[in-house]
């Protein structure tokens, strides 16, 4: 729990005492490889936070599995739409390595509101998830695979090696096969 301290406190000072009160809202959960945390259909229950490991949002369209994005530790995260409205969720979430995560529920979380801390770090890392979310789709909108390969390459090098190679071809919209002669072509590159 002390990582999802200081990850709050990215966003905002938090005083021992409500930190008590926010931790008591929280059990830890481990996933395994693999492991389905959100199943398409049903409704998201619970916000989490990710303190180790790596997930992945998939859909699934005429039988193939879209991946949508990634989370990867630490961050905040759930089913935004499912969560929030109590919906059936309109994706997966999987763990791509065994992760450990924290959750609460929504009326908790709700709940949590009172305390100024923790209503000014949700208010943050909404905005937060909000600006990524419009960079991500300006970039699907405007780059290509590649262009959008070589930037994670530059930016987190070590996440392209934690994720396996279908689901980062589907995330960027393309084949396996595609996404290997596009890693060919940029090692090659760079030998020159």
């Amino acid at each position: 729990m002390k990582e999802f301290r200081k990850f709050i406190e990215n966003y905002t000072a938090v005083s021992d005492t409500e930190w008590k009160e926010i931790s008591n809202c929280f059990t830890q959960q481990i996933l395994q490889k693999d492991e389905i945390l959100l199943q398409e259909g049903k409704i998201c229950r619970h916000l989490y936070f990710i303190e180790s490991g790596l997930l992945r949002y998939f859909i699934n369209k005429d039988g193939n599995e879209i991946t949508k994005f990634f989370t990867e530790a630490p961050y905040c995260f759930t089913s935004q739409v499912s969560f929030t409205f109590e919906k059936p969720a309109t994706e997966n979430i999987q763990a791509i390595e065994k992760s450990i995560i924290w959750q609460t529920t929504l009326k908790q979380a709700n709940d949590l509101l009172e305390l100024k801390s923790w209503n000014t770090f949700v208010r943050k890392l909404v905005q937060e998830v909000q600006y990524y979310t419009e960079e991500i789709l300006q970039e699907i909108q405007t780059e290509t695979a590649e262009s959008r390969y070589k930037k994670l390459l530059e930016t987190n090098p070590k996440f392209l090696q934690r994720v396996p190679l279908q689901y980062l071809a589907s995330y960027f919209g393309i084949a396996p096969q595609s996404l290997s002669r596009i890693r060919k072509k940029i090692a090659k590159e760079n030998r020159t």
